[in-house]
């Protein structure tokens, strides 16, 4: 082959690959050991891992996050933090890379840290072309990790945004139950069927009353809305939500929209959760506090 043919078939390669290539996938285009190690002289080939390089200039956000699954190998997938980066659950973590690998022989390096397991074909996903764990085993991942409280708000965004549904999340429990993160990810998803609007209300106005807070206005009308609490003289406006995944996408934006009308009217809007009147009353009255005294 030609090296300008070669060179072009890299190039086609890579631009459906984030720019990353493997050592295998250049020599399947026609560039042997020597020609690869010319083109890394020459800046047109920039090494990331042993076996692994991007193409010139065609690096993407993603390019680091696919380099990282050819280094490993066959069947990798990222997983953990890493996932949930990619699927927008969670901000990017610092430091390495997590990959799952299917083989046990497969090792952490220098910015990849490899996590070993069986991944059931279900959860084998991708996600900007990028080889990654399904969200609902990204979930099950960063129950082992994760303190319970940033874990809710993943599971919450997964839902918000229709990545993980009941369904997948129960199949996670039902497929690895012996996963270190299988008992946290079963209290995420935790419903309290008892606990209605109307009671979470009734809790709420007793824990204020409890913590010999001012008392609200209830389920007032303001700016065209009504709102289940209303101080007046401190301008908050505190709703009671359940869980984002019992609502629809369309209203879970309502009511964002009717957060924001309030704000521009000068009103401060405080969204308390079902868990937070439940399962950390003491942390939900030392909010309200400091939003009364502010």
């Amino acid at each position: 082959m030609p090296p300008d043919g070669a060179d072009r078939r890299v190039v086609a390669l890579a631009r459906g690959r984030h720019g990353a290539v493997s050592l295998e996938q250049l020599a399947a285009a026609g560039l042997g050991r020597h020609a690869v190690a010319n083109r890394v002289r020459l800046g047109w080939l920039r090494r990331v891992h042993r076996g692994v390089y991007l193409v010139g200039p065609l690096e993407t956000p993603h390019s680091r996050a696919m380099a990282a699954t050819l280094a490993v190998g066959d069947g990798a997938l990222i997983s953990h933090h890493a996932a949930a980066a990619l699927w927008e659950l969670r901000p990017p973590h610092p430091g390495p890379i997590d990959v799952t690998a299917p083989e046990r022989r497969a090792r952490s390096r220098p910015g990849i840290r490899v996590h070993q397991g069986g991944i059931h074909a279900a959860d084998r996903s991708r996600r900007h072309g990028v080889p990654v764990c399904s969200p609902a085993r990204t979930l099950l991942d960063l129950a082992a990790h994760l303190p319970q409280r940033d874990l809710d708000r993943a599971v919450e965004q997964a839902q918000v945004h229709h990545l993980a549904s009941m369904h997948s999340l129960d199949a996670q429990l039902s497929r690895y139950p012996t996963h270190r993160g299988t008992a946290a990810l079963r209290k995420a998803t935790r419903i309290d069927p008892r606990l209605t609007r109307s009671e979470a209300e009734r809790r709420l106005l007793e824990l204020v009353r409890a913590a010999r807070l001012a008392l609200p206005e209830s389920n007032v009308a303001l700016q065209g809305h009504e709102v289940d609490f209303l101080w007046r003289h401190a301008n908050l406006v505190v709703e009671v939500d359940g869980y984002a995944f019992h609502s629809s996408r369309r209203s879970f934006e309502r009511d964002r929209r009717r957060d924001a009308e309030l704000m521009a009217a000068g009103h401060r809007v405080l969204r308390v959760t079902w868990r937070q009147l439940t399962d950390e009353p003491e942390a939900l009255v030392a909010t309200l506090a400091t939003a009364l005294a502010a």
